[in-house]
């Protein structure tokens, strides 16, 4: 049985290398070379039996202590302190984007830099980067948002990378009768005495439920809906040190992400900070469930990757019938199309990462694009990764279904992006939102036709093809936004994503030489756009030989 154990996952990953070239610029590309390969190896060795070792032995929760007084100890495995470790200190993946330091940089990472680092890392273990993104993501929510003096107090704690002093972040928005509906949010805060505030209430899923900041969203006005409904910072300790007035009640016992901890969790009064202003918690935590958003869709796009590298290395080292698996036209079928829902992830985050860079420099521009761009990468890529690693699981066959191998945990982890943070069918009414409240649909429109001026063309057979099917795509999202026909939501949010998706591939075929990513945006087009009858015999038997010599 071909064991990938030992392997270099971003050397063997055909992509990797020049993709990274494109999008960074040269000396950070030069600096960073060294991480990727050390990560790539251990990812395929070290990170790896961590990641396993953890998956099979999850947290515990003690609610007392030995001498019976109330207790919120989770007790981790060593194997999941040891990855938190590397995320958080080795690598600074949280911290990255808050401070200069982190590997040896003098500045704060780019986005591209820190999403490109972590679709390495989640290759090996993604639970953990549930907690990693909501600790960026709160330091980011609370710079925009905070109060100065609390930014000053608390920043420097959740961007820690010397792990004894780290504080990580959480965000507690679930209740049992506010799920995706957050206007239904029943935790009450009431003003204290002292300045502060109380929050009493179920919260009913709580991931990282231990941090030692969580942002959670509670009713503070008596108006329903959400206008009563503000944002607050819940310390796992008061300013005097004492444990804050909060239980954790269980631990939910879950499909995959089993290494990290999600509870439920019941406030009794407890502490929390205001962040921002009254009755506008919902808008104000949009910007970290956003950030989480685009974490999801990095994360499902990682674990696309490591299950197309697991099942191109399987197929090139084990023989059937007297041939490599790899040499049969079938199974080329197959990998190809695993390869390209992985790779429209990659550059869909890419892409995403990049907009979001110039948008938190003040590009109105870039702040409509991310606006769309976000909810499409959450959308359709987490659902694709559901397809991918059920793939990879039955390439591998009856060893895919064994839990010594990868493909299980992979697979049950892919289920978590399409739920948390919003399900599919929230996430693509974001999109229409975004096409009518904002200028999203006309920024993406213009973003896609800078791509293809200056990528490499389609084949001159394919250009009316491509041109038909943009338009048609544009002209559907516009229609069902300005109609508001909520059934065809997910409809546009696939539509829109695949062309995103083809035209950034166009443009990485010019800028990174990567002849490859021409012939994946040829199946983009053909195979996740255009119109096709199911019963005409198939004409890609050179386009699917290219491609697995490009995986090769």
């Amino acid at each position: 049985m071909p064991d990938s154990r030992g392997s270099n996952f971003f050397t063997l990953d055909p992509f990797s290398s020049a993709l990274l070239k494109a999008y960074l610029p040269a000396p950070l590309y030069a600096h960073l070379l060294p991480v990727f390969d050390e990560l790539g190896a251990a990812v395929g060795s070290r990170l790896d039996e961590l990641a396993d070792t953890a998956d099979k032995n999850p947290p515990q929760l003690s609610v007392r202590d030995r001498q019976g007084q109330d207790a919120r100890v989770i007790t981790k495995h060593p194997a999941y302190v040891e990855l938190e470790k590397i995320a958080y200190e080795k690598l600074g993946l949280a911290a990255m984007s808050h401070r200069p330091g982190v590997l040896g940089w003098d500045q704060p990472f780019p986005p591209v830099a820190k999403y490109a680092l972590s679709h390495l890392f989640v290759q090996a273990e993604f639970g953990l980067c549930c907690p990693v993104s909501m600790t960026d993501s709160l330091a980011r929510t609370l710079k925009r948002f905070g109060d100065p003096a609390l930014v000053e107090q608390v920043l420097p704690q959740v961007t820690a990378t010397d792990f004894a002093d780290l504080q990580q972040g959480a965000m507690f928005m679930t209740e049992q009768a506010a799920g995706s509906d957050v206007s239904a949010t029943q935790v009450v805060a009431e003003p204290h005495e002292d300045g502060h505030w109380r929050l009493t209430g179920d919260k009913w899923f709580c991931s990282n439920p231990d941090a030692g900041f969580a942002m959670v969203l509670a009713r503070s006005e008596q108006t329903e809906g959400l206008k009563g409904v503000s944002l607050f910072l819940l310390p796992k300790q008061r300013p005097d040190g004492t444990p804050n007035q909060y239980r954790i009640l269980r631990l939910k016992d879950k499909l995959g992400t089993r290494s990290m901890a999600s509870g439920e969790i019941r406030l009794e009064g407890a502490f929390a900070w205001l962040i921002g202003s009254r009755g506008k918690g919902f808008q104000q935590m949009a910007d970290m469930i956003n950030n989480s958003r685009l974490s999801n869709g990095m994360r499902a796009a990682g674990l696309m990757r490591r299950a197309v590298s697991e099942a191109v290395y399987f197929c090139s080292n084990r023989k059937a019938f007297g041939r490599r698996l790899i040499e049969m036209p079938l199974m080329q079928r197959q990998l190809a199309k695993m390869m390209m829902r992985a790779e429209q992830g990659r550059t869909v985050m890419f892409q995403t990462a990049v907009a979001l860079e110039k948008a938190d420099g003040g590009d109105e521009f870039s702040r409509n694009l991310v606006r769309i761009l976000t909810p499409l990468i959450k959308f359709r890529a987490c659902r694709d990764a559901r397809v991918v690693t059920g793939d990879a699981m039955e390439v591998r066959g009856g060893c895919g279904y064994i839990e010594e191998w990868s493909e299980p945990r992979l697979m049950r982890d892919a289920h978590l992006g399409s739920i948390w943070e919003g399900t599919s069918n929230i996430v693509a009414l974001d999109v229409l939102r975004a096409i009518r409240k904002s200028d999203g649909l006309a920024a993406l429109q213009t973003h896609v036709q800078r791509l293809l001026d200056t990528g490499v063309a389609c084949t001159q057979p394919l250009q009316a093809l491509q041109r038909q099917c943009i338009d048609s795509a544009f002209a559907l999202a516009q229609k069902v936004a300005d109609d508001d026909s909520a059934v065809m939501a997910r409809q546009v949010a696939s539509a829109l994503y695949h062309v995103i998706s083809l035209a950034g591939m166009r443009w990485e075929a010019a800028h990174a030489g990567l002849e490859s990513r021409a012939v994946l945006a040829d199946q983009v087009l053909l195979h996740r756009l255009a119109p096709r009858d199911p019963l005409a015999p198939m004409q890609q038997e050179q386009d699917l030989q290219a491609l697995m010599a490009y995986a090769l």
